[in-house]
């Protein structure tokens, strides 16, 4: 009997040093995980984690127990294989971010490049500029002639404020794809945008060409061409991208921005005088002066300038029009636009 009590003291000790060297690695392991308050595990994960250590610490218990003469439960031990501590070290993790750090996840290298250029497009629209020019990297180097990937970095980088990144990138769109219209006029407006006007004039000219009725291209090609003083082409295209009225008040502006004043004044009279001629040839239909908040060449919020009763028909279908517009891809700011409406036709 003195053999057996030794003998068992001698396991009960050994499993108490056993326990306590266990312990005492979880603790320590728990205790470095702590410090990374940033990251911590689903609660799925957490419940693995937890039943893993559980059969762990557990298979001592269960071995006493058959020693000592108790019942088997039906489970059995658990031993800890590489495999099951490699599967516990590449558990997921979630990050957790409140409201005012929430961002998109950076980019990895799964996916397409059009899968890549499209997350790119809605970090572009979303605002995250950062995001976006990781997205449309990674698409441009996974395909080198996808050219819509170089022309929104272009657009990212101008937003950015580094128009010489912009430029390379619109420049290496046109070389893969060098008749999109939608790329010359953005490389047009960069150019107009830092004071090269006969370079954007020269881009736009060829963009009006391939698109002859693009708003956006004839309003750019006429900004570009009023700030080199070609003041009656500048009209033209002023008119052609939004009709006689609007293209003698964008046009007395930028005679007046020029310091040419008299001839404004004669284009804000001729563009009233139109007006009243118009209104007098169909006295049904409404001129609604719209203003706009624009953001990234998207009209995010329109709003009826003077409201009057009784047009609430001809000011919605003003709104409906005015948010159809589009700008260049960079711009942002408020614009306004006068829009006549018809009356709908008698049932």
């Amino acid at each position: 009997m003195k053999k057996i009590y030794i003998t068992l003291g001698s396991l009960i000790v050994v499993f108490a040093l056993t326990l306590a060297t266990i312990q005492q690695s979880v603790a320590s392991a728990v205790s470095k995980n702590s410090g990374d308050s940033d990251v911590v595990s689903t609660a799925s994960e957490q419940n693995k984690a937890g039943n893993g250590f559980g059969r762990v610490l557990g298979a001592p218990f269960r071995a006493l127990s058959r020693i000592f003469g108790r019942k088997k439960s039906g489970q059995h031990a658990h031993n800890v294989t590489e495999k099951d501590i490699k599967k516990f070290e590449s558990a997921q993790v979630t990050r957790i971010n409140d409201a005012r750090s929430a961002a998109p996840a950076a980019p990895t290298g799964a996916g397409s490049a059009k899968e890549h250029l499209e997350r790119g497009r809605d970090l572009i629209n979303a605002g995250y500029l950062n995001e976006a020019i990781a997205e449309l990297s990674l698409a441009a180097s996974i395909d080198a002639q996808l050219s819509e990937s170089h022309n929104l970095l272009g657009v990212a980088y101008q937003g950015k404020g580094l128009p010489q990144l912009a430029r390379t990138s619109f420049e290496m769109a046109l070389k893969i794809d060098k008749n999109n219209p939608q790329i010359l006029n953005n490389l047009g407006y960069l150019l107009y945008f830092n004071g090269d006007y006969s370079g954007a004039m020269e881009r736009l000219k060829k963009a009006a060409r391939l698109a002859p009725d693009d708003a956006r291209i004839l309003n750019n090609l006429a900004l570009a061409q009023s700030q080199l003083g070609k003041f009656d082409e500048a009209y033209k295209n002023f008119a052609r991208a939004g009709g006689e009225i609007n293209g003698k008040v964008n046009m007395a502006k930028r005679l007046e921005l020029a310091g040419r004043r008299d001839e404004a004044v004669k284009y804000y009279e001729a563009a009233r005088l139109q007006a009243e001629a118009e209104q007098k040839a169909n006295p049904t239909a409404q001129a609604i002066t719209v203003v706009m908040e624009v953001e990234n060449g998207l009209v995010t919020f329109a709003s009826i300038k003077n409201h009057r009763q009784g047009l609430e028909g001809y000011e919605a279908s003003a709104l409906r029009l005015a948010r159809q517009r589009h700008y260049p891809a960079n711009k942002t700011g408020q614009e306004f636009v006068v829009v006549r409406v018809n009356p709908p036709p008698a049932s």
